[in-house]
Protein backbone atom coordinates (compact mmCIF):
# COMPACT_ATOMS: atom_id res chain seq x y z
CA UNK A 1 0.00 0.00 0.00
CA UNK A 2 1.53 3.61 -1.20
CA UNK A 3 0.23 6.24 0.64
CA UNK A 4 -0.01 9.94 -0.68
CA UNK A 5 -0.58 13.99 0.64
CA UNK A 6 -2.18 15.79 -1.63
CA UNK A 7 -1.98 19.39 -0.76
CA UNK A 8 -4.26 21.81 -2.99
CA UNK A 9 -4.23 25.48 -3.26
CA UNK A 10 -5.21 28.38 -4.58
CA UNK A 11 -2.95 30.05 -7.09
CA UNK A 12 -1.39 33.10 -6.71
CA UNK A 13 -3.77 35.87 -7.66
CA UNK A 14 -6.75 33.98 -7.44
CA UNK A 15 -9.15 35.87 -4.55
CA UNK A 16 -9.50 33.73 -1.47
CA UNK A 17 -12.45 34.96 0.52
CA UNK A 18 -12.09 32.17 2.96
CA UNK A 19 -8.27 32.83 3.66
CA UNK A 20 -9.14 36.41 4.14
CA UNK A 21 -12.02 35.67 6.97
CA UNK A 22 -9.62 33.66 8.83
CA UNK A 23 -7.28 36.37 8.50
CA UNK A 24 -9.94 38.57 10.18
CA UNK A 25 -10.65 36.09 12.50
CA UNK A 26 -7.39 35.42 13.93
CA UNK A 27 -6.63 39.25 14.45
CA UNK A 28 -10.35 39.33 16.52
CA UNK A 29 -9.28 36.83 18.75
CA UNK A 30 -6.52 38.70 19.57
CA UNK A 31 -3.36 37.11 17.36
CA UNK A 32 -1.35 40.05 16.49
CA UNK A 33 0.88 40.39 13.18
CA UNK A 34 -0.52 37.60 11.61
CA UNK A 35 0.02 38.60 7.64
CA UNK A 36 -1.55 37.03 4.59
CA UNK A 37 -3.60 33.79 5.17
CA UNK A 38 -4.40 31.37 2.08
CA UNK A 39 -6.82 28.44 2.84
CA UNK A 40 -6.30 24.78 1.00
CA UNK A 41 -7.71 21.59 1.40
CA UNK A 42 -5.68 18.41 2.04
CA UNK A 43 -6.65 14.61 0.83
CA UNK A 44 -4.29 11.57 2.33
CA UNK A 45 -5.03 8.89 -0.58
CA UNK A 46 -4.26 4.73 -0.09
CA UNK A 47 -3.29 3.34 -3.44
CA UNK A 48 -2.95 -0.54 -3.59
CA UNK A 49 0.42 -1.92 -4.93
CA UNK A 50 4.41 -1.00 -4.35
CA UNK A 51 5.09 0.96 -7.73
CA UNK A 52 5.75 4.53 -6.63
CA UNK A 53 6.06 5.99 -10.30
CA UNK A 54 2.70 4.06 -11.28
CA UNK A 55 1.16 5.72 -7.76
CA UNK A 56 2.33 9.10 -8.27
CA UNK A 57 0.61 9.26 -12.04
CA UNK A 58 -2.64 7.58 -11.25
CA UNK A 59 -2.76 10.56 -8.34
CA UNK A 60 -1.56 13.15 -10.85
CA UNK A 61 -4.38 11.96 -13.02
CA UNK A 62 -6.72 12.06 -9.65
CA UNK A 63 -5.65 15.59 -9.24
CA UNK A 64 -6.33 16.24 -12.59
CA UNK A 65 -9.91 14.89 -13.10
CA UNK A 66 -11.41 15.09 -9.69
CA UNK A 67 -9.54 16.87 -6.53
CA UNK A 68 -8.10 20.41 -8.11
CA UNK A 69 -9.66 22.51 -10.42
CA UNK A 70 -6.07 22.91 -11.96
CA UNK A 71 -7.74 26.84 -13.64
CA UNK A 72 -7.42 28.18 -10.49
CA UNK A 73 -5.73 25.72 -8.38
CA UNK A 74 -2.11 24.15 -7.56
CA UNK A 75 -1.69 20.42 -6.43
CA UNK A 76 1.57 19.04 -4.96
CA UNK A 77 1.55 15.55 -4.04
CA UNK A 78 3.84 13.78 -1.09
CA UNK A 79 4.12 10.29 -1.44
CA UNK A 80 5.29 7.85 1.64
Amino acid sequence: MIKARVTVTLKNGVLDPQGKAIEGALGALGFEGVGHVRQGKVFDVEVEGTDKAKAETDIKAMCEKLLANTVIENYTISLD
